[in-house]
């Protein structure tokens, strides 16, 4: 839960307040949730949290674009993981709070875009939507652009 938190809001303390928030709140009602939908309700109860947190807008994101100096290691393959990963919480960062909920549900937890609609309490259709627009967010990122693969030659004797 908390590495999605951490997804989810783009900061390691804002995920595990999130998480123990979540959890207190589902606490208080553990009696009530139905035995067959328990993951259901906290990924649901988790999402749900996070928009409230972004609507009310008491956090501020901080996100370090660098890590410092006294982190990095000496492995250059350990350096370049942490700058991809860096680069990408901070892509997540500039998405939507629902794009990135769709984003965090469909590449992290791995689940249907039903299963998103069902947590997000909306349509198949909108998350979808978000889905695209998130996608087409994180492939635009200056932080995470790549460079183009060589385009393919064209078969000889094809037709166009």
């Amino acid at each position: 839960m908390v590495r999605t938190a951490q997804l989810l809001t783009g900061d390691f303390h804002e995920a595990e307040d999130l998480v123990q928030t979540t959890l207190a709140k589902v606490y208080a009602r553990w009696r009530r949730v139905p035995r067959e939908e328990i993951d259901l309700y906290v990924r649901r109860a988790l999402i749900n949290n996070n928009l409230s947190r972004v609507r009310r807008k008491r956090v501020v994101h901080l996100l370090t674009p660098v890590l410092p100096e006294s982190l990095r290691h000496t492995s250059a393959s350990h350096a370049e993981a942490v700058e991809q990963r860096t680069a990408l919480l901070a892509a997540l960062a500039d998405l939507t709070a629902r794009q990135r909920a769709v984003m965090v549900l469909r590449y992290w937890e791995d689940l249907t875009e039903l299963e998103i609609a069902s947590v997000l309490n909306c349509s198949i259709g909108t998350v979808k939507t978000h889905a695209r627009r998130g996608l087409a967010a994180l492939r635009a990122h200056p932080g995470l652009v790549t460079v183009p693969a060589p385009p393919l030659p064209a078969p000889t004797g094809a037709r166009r």
